[in-house]
């Protein structure tokens, strides 16, 4: 990494946490079995890709999955939540998840012509720019710079389990926030809400929710980003209003009724896609806009979501 890039992360960060997130990379690339909750990591393991495309190759299958990842559709759903200034009553947040954008050539032209005509108000992108967990990242970063350009106002982003934090200095000049274990500041007609992020928690665990509200004010509505809903308690707890989430795909490849063969999350399946609520914080998971392992879907559409804010009390 750059003497300066390094400085500037670390001056930001803190050396502890820029250490842990380096030496957890090198200590964790490429590893089939860790430790841990999290000892088995099929995305690191490449024989096995090959063995799910030529099976679906046998079946006739591969290409009708790969068109799939290409048919991006656009979500609506309403975060109902208590406290909201009235002057963020309509708000509009784009939710965009598990971009992989270089797993298929063809992903960030998706992307771009499916965003290209929503209307929001800020942009959030939950992780997992890249298809691998380690190796070259510059094709994702000029990916992403691409995918930028047609992104309107402001967009903000935190890492996933398949992110090197290398990455930020590129996202950034681009003009994408990072918010690692930040949070920033979204001011309308003179009310302010706050959009926290946190660093991964399911691969590097590396997240600090402490860290991440240090500068929100108690009584603030706050909405929390995390790669994986799997901190669903710890962001409830610490009293976000919400939580916006990816990492799940929602299975990926699912049976009929999308009915997923596999999960990687540490959680209860009902916060593993859609939305859902844990005591008084509103969630939302997204299945993705793109695909990992193998660049595949069927029974589980990609998607991007548009996030309108409400005032009033959630039915739950």
């Amino acid at each position: 990494m750059d003497k300066d890039i390094y400085s500037a992360l670390e001056t930001r960060l803190g050396h502890v946490h820029l250490q842990q997130r380096l030496g957890i990379e090198t200590d964790y690339e490429a590893r089939v079995f860790g430790q841990g909750i999290n000892f088995f990591h099929i995305e690191n393991w490449y024989s096995i890709h090959r063995v799910i495309r030529g099976a679906l190759r046998c079946m006739g299958l591969h290409g009708r999955g790969k068109r799939n990842v290409l048919k991006l559709r656009v979500m609506h759903n309403d975060l109902v939540l208590r406290n909201l200034p009235a002057a963020f009553e309509g708000f509009r947040i784009l939710h965009i998840s598990d971009l992989h954008l270089d797993m298929n050539a063809q992903i960030p032209h998706a992307l771009i012509e499916r965003v290209r005509d929503i209307d929001y108000d800020v942009c959030v992108l939950t992780g997992d720019f890249r298809g691998k967990t380690y190796g070259p990242y510059d094709a994702v970063v000029e990916a992403m710079q691409r995918v930028r350009i047609h992104l309107k106002g402001a967009v903000f982003g935190i890492l996933g389990n398949h992110d090197t934090i290398r990455m930020v200095s590129g996202f950034e000049a681009a003009g994408v926030r990072m918010l690692l274990n930040e949070s920033v500041r979204i001011e309308r007609n003179g009310h302010a809400i706050y959009l926290a992020g946190v660093d991964d928690a399911h691969y590097y665990r590396v997240a600090n929710i402490d860290r991440a509200v240090r500068a929100i004010p108690r009584e603030a509505l706050a909405i929390l980003l995390s790669h994986t809903p799997e901190i669903f308690r710890h962001a409830a707890h610490s009293g976000f209003a919400a939580m916006l989430s990816g990492h799940t795909h929602g299975g990926q490849i699912c049976l009929p009724g999308g009915i997923p063969l596999m999960l990687n999350a540490r959680c209860p399946r009902r916060f593993c896609a859609g939305a859902w609520h844990f005591h008084n914080m509103q969630g939302y998971t997204s299945v993705g806009s793109g695909a990992s392992i193998v660049d595949v879907r069927f029974n589980c559409p990609p998607e991007v979501v548009v996030h309108t804010l409400r005032c009033g009390t959630p039915t739950i």
